[in-house]
């Protein structure tokens, strides 16, 4: 008897099911979503409108393909509207995306925010805490740099007006995409959530900046911030994924302006890799800071990166003189922070 009440309810076909259709119909039948398809089925997806083996298949189809420019558009567009995201642009001057973690140095990025900030610029940071035990997080290390993590939009705007700087975690922001990502230790991968929560900028700032670590997600980044009319964006591949030049090797940064795509390679900063340490020390984050320890990789990762955030951001016209502006920042910061 339930065999068969099941064989007539399943005749009706589930709305996702042409989603999953278009993405999963062999080698020939298959085809990438259009932006207004992507939109629609992460609109579902948000809606709770969708089984939840639906959304395994979905995800794990994304996954395999990888996602094109348009549906990733699609994505965030349907992301920021579900998630009630007009945010305010004067609040924020930089967006800045940190969800991959560290595993090989330690998040020396966020010295490189947190000089932007020492100057005036103000910089939002999302993130998630993640699943991986070998990794560090930006969350678990702002603790070390005497800064507390928001726990609210409202404490997130309030950090920004007083101290330049806040990070809010996706949970916060956006719990549904939160929920999704909390998937991968089940699915045993990423998903198209943990690309397009780096486009996510929930403030609506007019710059943007995120790590890549696969180099074929730079252009899908800098191509789909274009579809978004996103006026100042840029992706590089960051040291471990995360928004961080490595200063050991050469790095291509691929960016939008206004609608222009530039792509430009900045130059290794070493002749030599460095050997990285054998285990990460977050309380060496403050204490590079406020230079009781010389590291030189370090202060090199903090001006390189910080040079690549202030030329997108136009406070510089060239390299040089954003490195210049970097190096000056650095010498100049108070040492005194962090205590």
């Amino acid at each position: 008897m339930t065999f068969s009440h099941h064989l007539a309810t399943s005749t009706t076909e589930h709305p996702f099911a042409e989603t999953i259709r278009i993405l999963g119909k062999g080698k020939k039948g298959s085809r990438p979503l259009t932006q207004a398809e992507a939109y629609h089925a992460m609109k579902m997806i948000l809606a709770n409108e969708v089984l939840p083996e639906q959304l395994g298949a979905f995800l794990m189809l994304m996954r395999v393909k990888e996602e094109t420019p348009e549906e990733l558009a699609g994505f965030v567009l349907a992301a920021r509207e579900s998630c009630h995201l007009a945010g305010d642009s004067v609040l924020v001057d930089l967006d800045w995306a940190t969800y991959a973690g560290k595993r090989r140095h330690l998040p020396w990025f966020l010295l490189s925010a947190l000089l932007l900030a020492e100057n005036g610029i103000k910089v939002f940071m999302h993130g998630s805490p993640g699943h991986s035990t070998n990794r560090v997080y930006t969350e678990n290390m702002l603790s070390y740099l005497g800064h507390e993590v928001a726990t609210s939009i409202e404490q997130a705007k309030r950090q920004l007006a007083n101290h330049h700087f806040s990070y809010l975690s996706l949970d916060l922001i956006c719990p549904k995409l939160h929920e999704i990502i909390e998937l991968r230790p089940i699915l045993g991968l990423r998903s198209p959530v943990h690309t397009l929560v780096k486009l996510l900028n929930p403030f609506n700032a007019k710059y943007s900046i995120q790590g890549i670590f696969h180099p074929s997600y730079r252009s899908v980044h800098q191509q789909a911030a274009a579809l978004l009319q996103q006026p100042h964006a840029a992706a590089l591949k960051g040291e471990g994924g995360e928004t961080e030049r490595n200063p050991d090797m050469d790095c291509l940064v691929q960016s939008v302006h206004n609608g222009e795509m530039i792509d430009e390679t900045w130059p290794a900063l070493f002749p030599q890799r460095h050997v990285k340490p054998e285990n990460l020390q977050p309380e060496q984050l403050a204490l590079v800071w406020q230079n009781k320890i010389a590291d030189e990789f370090a202060e090199a990762s903090v001006i390189g990166t910080a040079a690549v955030a202030l030329k997108l951001l136009g406070k510089a016209q060239t390299q040089e003189q954003a490195h210049a502006l970097a190096v000056k920042f650095w010498s100049d910061r108070n040492t005194q922070r962090f205590a």
